[in-house]
């Protein structure tokens, strides 16, 4: 079995299918991961470290586990530059279950929190932490359908927190500068998280689901100013408190090891490439390319402020609607997947994680100058 999932991943790396065609994942997530990261984790499914065993199979508390655990944790601090100021935490429950988890654990029920309400993530957040606090909304981008990101707003010093949403996948819209505040920012960093350097001093607490540039689903990544916590005077279950996840270190029960796993393969493969300075340049190159392929098409239009375009997600729209479907047709011919845009919103989306190679973009930019040479 071994030696023919260790083909299959050949076929992959070699960039080839069955039919001889690769496939160029832009997905939103799950999204793509680098080549030698699945081929490690397939191999480890059969065979881990050569003890005999699957990662899939052995106990989290074994001291092969504990070894991978400790990885991923001084990866992550490594990378980000985090102190020991700040616990990290691998969760369950995926990025939606932070947003109450940091409303119940940071706000007191006589509180507040301001949010920066930026999409779908971001109402959603709001809507979770109206059930532990007060909860004022001080700037929203839904007057123009949240195609841009506010700014110029005043953020009340009796807040407890701000809560922002750094990239929005569905929307294509980003942050690129962080508001200024003397309060902790709280971000829903989800998918543009490893992205490019980040200097954790500005927030008191970070979340991420990891199937965006962290690794599979299954793992949420959670980085909290220790300080914070312990002030919300409420009761709060165990499993949801920060402060026992921390002292337990992720295992207060079984943590999700093969996400864990793979996030920390994924993590060796960005700290290999030249670390997040590394992956800035090389998504900025990408995103250059796919805005510049949709800018000169007649026949395509992207609906973000340019200032506000998101890196890692870039959407666009056909001006003539009804030709949506030869387009997509075109696409999959070519290769790309994931291009149809989130179901809320229509349009297209081509999101360009860190293990996306330039040469992806390539080809999707060539779809659509193909595509306005026969509809145009």
């Amino acid at each position: 079995m071994l030696s023919h999932i260790c083909i299959l991943l050949q076929l992959r790396e070699s960039n080839a299918t069955f039919t001889n065609m690769k496939i160029h994942n832009f997905s939103s997530g799950p999204a793509i991961l680098p080549a030698e990261v699945m081929r490690q984790a397939a191999e480890a499914c059969i065979d881990f470290n050569g003890i005999g065993l699957s990662i899939l199979e052995i106990s989290h508390r074994s001291k092969e586990f504990l070894a991978v655990l400790s990885e991923a944790e001084a990866l992550i601090r490594e990378i980000l530059g985090i102190s020991d100021e700040y616990g990290v935490l691998f969760l369950s429950g995926g990025g939606s279950s932070q947003f109450y988890m940091t409303a119940m654990n940071l706000l007191g029920s006589n509180e507040k929190a301001a949010f920066v309400d930026t999409g779908v993530w971001s109402s959603n957040a709001i809507k979770e932490a109206k059930a532990f606090g007060q909860v004022e909304v001080i700037a929203s981008s839904k007057d123009k359908n949240y195609t841009y990101i506010p700014k110029g707003f005043e953020v009340p010093k009796d807040a407890k927190y701000l809560h922002i949403t750094s990239n929005n996948t569905i929307r294509g819209t980003q942050y690129h500068r962080y508001p200024e505040t003397t309060i902790p920012i709280v971000s829903d960093a989800s998918s543009d998280i490893f992205s490019r350097p980040l200097d954790i001093s500005k927030f008191g607490l970070i979340y991420a689901s990891a199937q965006k540039n962290v690794g599979p689903a299954g793992v949420t990544l959670v980085i909290v100013k220790k300080e914070l916590l312990g002030k919300a005077n409420r009761h709060i279950p165990t499993m949801l408190d920060y402060r026992v996840q921390i002292e337990k270190e992720s295992s207060f029960n079984t943590p999700p090891v093969f996400p864990i796993y793979v996030s920390m393969l994924n993590l060796r493969w960005v700290k290999a490439q030249g670390g997040l300075s590394a992956m800035a340049k090389k998504n900025a190159q990408k995103a250059a390319l796919m805005y510049a392929a949709i800018d000169r098409n007649p026949l395509f239009m992207n609906p973000v402020e340019k200032e506000d375009r998101s890196i890692m997600n870039a959407v666009f729209r056909l001006k003539d609607e009804s030709l949506e479907a030869p387009f997509l047709k075109l696409c999959a011919q070519a290769g790309c997947s994931g291009v149809k845009g989130h179901r809320s919103v229509g349009g297209f989306r081509a999101s360009m994680y860190n293990a996306m190679d330039l040469e992806s973009v390539q080809v999707l930019a060539s779809v659509m100058d193909e595509f306005a040479q026969q509809y145009g």
